[in-house]
């Protein structure tokens, strides 16, 4: 059994939580019981995992995805409401990194990604704004296409939406988990054979086509 406190400090510690501008709060987002013996870790901060963690005994849901984000309507009310009241009633903590998880250089997202799929990172790229979360690397040697969907599906659980580009194999690749499909153009000028990411936008296709590279739309809970 660890202190809330402790727990916390440490972990923004961790993943350097004050060095992101983020589109959320990073850290506790929602206080619940002071002592943590307990964790139940998840992508998104969604009513089953909540309704999960409480089943499993939890002090405390760590996730990707928490609440309180830029832009959305701040009222408590819906859907929202819910999860809230569900939280605070069964004394629950919730703790969410948002960006600083997709950036640990081994905890991370794209890292752990990059250790599935069996990729060598070389570097980092940004979109032009905000940190340089996309990486590329290469595969130790070239890889057939298809070979490539078979071990994206195997290591995530899901088929991904694939957008052919004009090789047969694939070596250099870059890559950005859940919804970096901007990071594309970006990532082809690092000279990728292919990029995957979770989400794809209707001019990612076109992009990929035009430019012959492969593009992999793997799902952002997947990814993540």
């Amino acid at each position: 059994m660890v202190s809330l406190n402790v727990l916390v400090e440490y972990c923004d510690g961790l993943l350097l939580a004050d060095q992101f501008q983020d589109y959320c709060p990073n850290g506790l987002q929602i206080e619940g019981r002071e002592s943590v013996s307990k964790i139940v870790s998840g992508v998104t901060a969604s009513q089953a995992l909540i309704d999960a963690a409480i089943d499993a005994g939890a002090d405390l849901v760590l996730v990707h995805h928490g609440y309180f984000w830029k832009g959305e309507n701040p009222c408590i009310t819906g859907m929202k409401q819910r999860r809230i009241k569900t939280l605070l009633a069964a004394g629950l903590n919730l703790l969410a990194y948002h960006l600083p998880l997709d950036a640990h250089a081994e905890l991370g997202n794209n890292a752990q990604l990059a250790q599935r799929l069996g990729i060598q990172k070389d570097g980092a790229f940004g979109s032009g704004s905000g940190p340089e979360l996309g990486c590329f690397g290469r595969l130790a040697k070239p890889c057939p296409v298809a070979e490539m969907v078979d071990k994206i599906t195997a290591e995530l659980g899901r088929e991904p939406l694939h957008i052919a580009g004009d090789t047969g194999t694939i070596q250099r690749i870059g890559w950005c988990t859940g919804a970096a499909q901007s990071y594309f153009e970006s990532a082809i000028a690092q000279g990728v054979d292919a990029f995957i990411s979770g989400e794809i936008s209707e001019s990612t296709v076109h992009l990929a086509r035009e430019t012959g590279v492969h593009y992999f739309a793997a799902g952002h809970h997947a990814t993540e």
